[in-house]
């Protein structure tokens, strides 16, 4: 029998987790608010949040269509890889979501990296962005 490792896990639950819980802090959501809006149970949710939950496939659809991203968003590419990976957005997406999505995606940058540069940028484009943008980041 083959064990899986954590490795191995096609979607990444810190980054689903991250931004959840990203998401949620922005709306000013409750845990059981967003299980009631998406179906998922408020333990759950908090396992996904804390990076210790496994989602099943369907709880994965449900999260990411609440949040209204493209699931790529949270898989897990292979940077070693020569092919190059497309970035997959929604043209309602707002530019923090989208910049973060590219930095991701550059096969130069770790995950580490590619994800302080985003809050890092995020920042930066709460702090600069007009009265009326900041309410959509």
């Amino acid at each position: 029998m083959v064990r899986k490792t954590n490795n191995d896990r096609l979607i990444s639950t810190m980054e689903l987790g991250r931004v959840i819980k990203r998401r949620r802090e922005e709306l000013g959501l409750s845990l059981r608010d967003v299980a009631d809006k998406t179906s998922v149970s408020a333990s759950t949710l908090s396992r996904i949040e804390n990076g210790t939950g496994k989602p099943d496939a369907d709880n994965i659809a449900r999260l990411t269509n609440w949040l209204d991203m493209p699931i790529d968003r949270v898989m897990k590419v292979k940077k070693s890889d020569n092919k190059v990976e497309p970035v997959i957005y929604y043209p309602h997406e707002a530019t923090p979501e989208i910049v973060e999505a590219h930095l991701r995606a550059d096969k130069n940058l770790s995950e580490e990296t590619a994800s302080a540069l985003s809050e890092l940028f995020r920042v930066a484009y709460t702090q600069f962005a007009g009265p009326d943008k900041k309410k959509k980041v």
